[in-house]
């Protein structure tokens, strides 16, 4: 089977720099005379025009709070439909951000140990082909950095429209793969961690994961927008552009927006908005709003990864071009790419296309919006 575009999201991306503005692809310069939304607006233009995606919609945050929508491209290509206004996308491994925050809220509660093992929690539920989750602890399944094998490379893409996962099942297809590292080797990311992170927090809690992240989270901060969909929800409930997939860099675009996302649980269910992302990456850099202090700081304490970009309990930070870092998660699912974060400052910025890339450079595109938008 062809491995699946799920969640390429933070691998190709996460291992490089974190901007590439220089380049030829340019939405201008960090620190020229241009407003940041006029540079986003730019980008998105771009993005569609030359880069071929079908849409692209982005909401920019200053740091009072003051928020800025932008859309570029067409919603529906059968109808020629405009692109919603910070309409709603699936937002793919962002979801990993979430169900992090439970976790470490789960932590600070005394509940969950992070240097556990995961057979504290799950007793005998991860162990294969040379996984052993008596060695593997809650911070390294956070982190990336338990060594365990990804499971999506065993999933035809093309069937997730209509096939159901139960978690457990998505867990038994990584384990028939041997470890990639042994655990806290090295990071590698890897999708099964979330899905045992997710396991954890509904043993622990005796709770389903998506009402936990919606009591924990959605609520608590307003995020009116965001949800995680149902057992056999395969639409989009408000407002949204249409998702496409293509196979490849020159293949036809097929409509994909509606699928069963169970395939991604944890690791990448949830459908939000772009200002909606905002004010979570932003709530969730204030201590004591979403985590305590403590848990924050363990969520911002990193490993490096390369290009100066660090992995951390469920968030990235990666490097600015004009100094300073942002801390986010981008995410993919068939259909929908984002990419996006927050500065210790409070400015935030996400964006969406409606179909995933094909080519890297075109995520360093999205992230060179992302920069721009970032540096004033």
């Amino acid at each position: 089977m062809r491995r699946p575009r799920i969640r390429r999201l933070a691998i190709a991306l996460t291992l490089s720099t974190a901007v590439s503005v220089a380049s030829g692809w340019s939405v201008g310069a960090a620190g020229s005379a241009a407003a940041p939304t006029d540079v986003v607006q730019r980008g998105l233009d771009a993005l569609v025009r030359t880069d071929g995606m079908p849409a692209a919609l982005a909401t920019v945050r200053d740091g009072r709070g003051r928020s800025r929508d932008h859309t570029a491209g067409v919603g529906d290509l059968a109808t020629g439909a405009k692109v919603p206004v910070d309409g709603q996308v699936r937002i793919g491994s962002t979801t990993k951000t979430f169900t992090a925050v439970v976790v470490l809220q789960l932590v600070g509660e005394g509940r969950i140990d992070l240097d556990a093992p995961v057979d504290t929690y799950l007793p005998g539920v991860a162990r294969g082909e040379g996984a052993d989750g008596r060695g593997v602890t809650v911070r390294q399944l956070l982190q990336h950095t338990s060594g365990l094998p990804d499971y999506e490379g065993l999933l035809d893409e093309a069937s997730l429209r209509s096939r159901y996962f139960e978690p457990r099942e998505l867990l038994d297809l990584a384990l028939r793969q041997k470890p990639t590292s042994a655990p806290g080797e090295k990071f590698g990311y890897s999708s099964t961690n979330y899905v045992l992170a997710g396991l954890i927090a509904q043993r622990v809690t005796g709770r389903p994961l998506a009402e936990e992240i919606d009591r924990r989270i959605l609520r608590r901060i307003g995020l009116r927008h965001t949800y995680f969909p149902a057992v056999g929800d395969r639409t989009i409930r408000e407002p949204h552009p249409e998702g496409y997939r293509r196979d490849s860099a020159d293949g036809p675009l097929t409509d994909f927006t509606e699928l069963d996302p169970s395939a991604a649980w944890a690791a990448g269910q949830m459908v939000s908005t772009n200002s909606d992302l905002n004010r979570f990456f932003t709530e969730l850099l204030v201590p004591d709003r979403l985590l305590p202090a403590a848990q924050l700081a363990q969520m911002r304490t990193t490993v490096p990864i390369g290009g100066g970009v660090g992995a951390g309990l469920g968030v990235f930070s990666r490097p600015l071009s004009c100094g300073g870092v942002y801390w986010g998660h981008g995410g993919d699912i068939p259909g929908y790419e984002t990419r996006g974060g927050v500065t210790d400052e409070g400015r935030a910025v996400n964006i969406a296309v409606t179909t995933v890339p094909t080519d890297h450079a075109v995520t360093r595109h999205l992230e060179d919006v992302v920069d721009a938008a970032l540096c004033r």
